[in-house]
């Protein structure tokens, strides 16, 4: 039984997992909003909350603690500053984690992970059968006629000047050669 487990392995080894996260958590800050899996992204708002968290604090220890998981100072000047400064008054729930669907090649979930305030309006992917119904009958019809009327047409000649043709010169006469076997 998995009592009181805390954490997934996300199938890596600690070291291996602290690391995955970390670079996570730096892209985040950096970009803002990232595309991962569901898994990796609930562990990582589990990871950077208390990173912010920690950032409203602006004291040298605060920022040596951040500094032991992000490993790049303008990021951590970054946060301490402009992050916190935009982030600051919430009391908590400063990422959201917004699903996405499955992965093509391997069936994986997919989401999004942004920082709250950051965030622009997230749109989901829409397929293609709705793009299409979307679509009133008498467009549909206007693309079609304008498709066959572009596959109907001739090429155009790149030059509008008619073609030289080249004169070869008359070629010289073979001479039939004469074979000698060897040993014969």
């Amino acid at each position: 039984m998995r009592h009181r487990v805390r954490g997934r392995k996300l199938t890596r080894t600690s070291s291996h997992r602290q690391a995955t996260l970390r670079n996570l958590a730096m892209s985040l800050l950096k970009h803002k909003k990232i595309t991962t899996t569901v898994a990796k992204a609930k562990e990582l708002k589990k990871f950077v909350e208390p990173m912010i968290t920690r950032a409203k604090n602006d004291s040298v220890h605060a920022r040596r603690v951040v500094a032991s998981d992000v490993n790049d100072k303008s990021l951590i000047k970054e946060l301490f500053t402009e992050i916190v400064a935009k982030i600051g008054n919430r009391p908590g729930g400063y990422t959201r984690v917004i699903r996405l669907g499955q992965r093509k090649g391997d069936g994986a979930e997919m989401a999004i992970i942004e920082l709250v305030d950051y965030s622009g309006i997230v749109k989901p992917k829409v397929s293609k059968k709705e793009k299409t119904e979307d679509k009133p009958v008498e467009e549909k019809a206007e693309e079609k006629k304008e498709e066959k009327k572009a596959a109907s047409k001739p090429r155009a000649r790149k030059s509008a000047e008619p073609k030289e043709k080249k004169v070869k010169a008359p070629a010289e006469k073979k001479t039939k050669s004469t074979h000698v076997k060897k040993g014969s």
